[in-house]
């Protein structure tokens, strides 16, 4: 379940506060502590191509296009 579907069953559900209660016990998602999942990009929040070093958090795509602000040189 992507998380954008059960936000929308929440604002479903705020009218009907019992059967919220029970969905959010039994169907809410699982906080993360291990996995691809636990590192996001802080720009665009993509899991995949996640460069990590430097404490940068951004995936190769973000770091292409701010690379040049933040002081990385590009040598081929």
């Amino acid at each position: 379940m992507t998380t954008s579907d059960y936000r929308k069953v929440f604002k479903q559900l705020k009218a009907k506060p019992f059967k919220l209660k029970k969905y959010m016990k039994h169907n809410a998602p699982k906080k993360r502590s291990t996995g691809i999942a636990t590192r996001k990009c802080r720009r665009c929040g993509r899991n995949k191509a996640h460069i990590d070093s430097y404490g940068l958090n951004l995936c190769r795509q973000c770091f292409r296009e701010i690379a040049p602000k933040i002081g990385f040189k590009k040598y081929s």
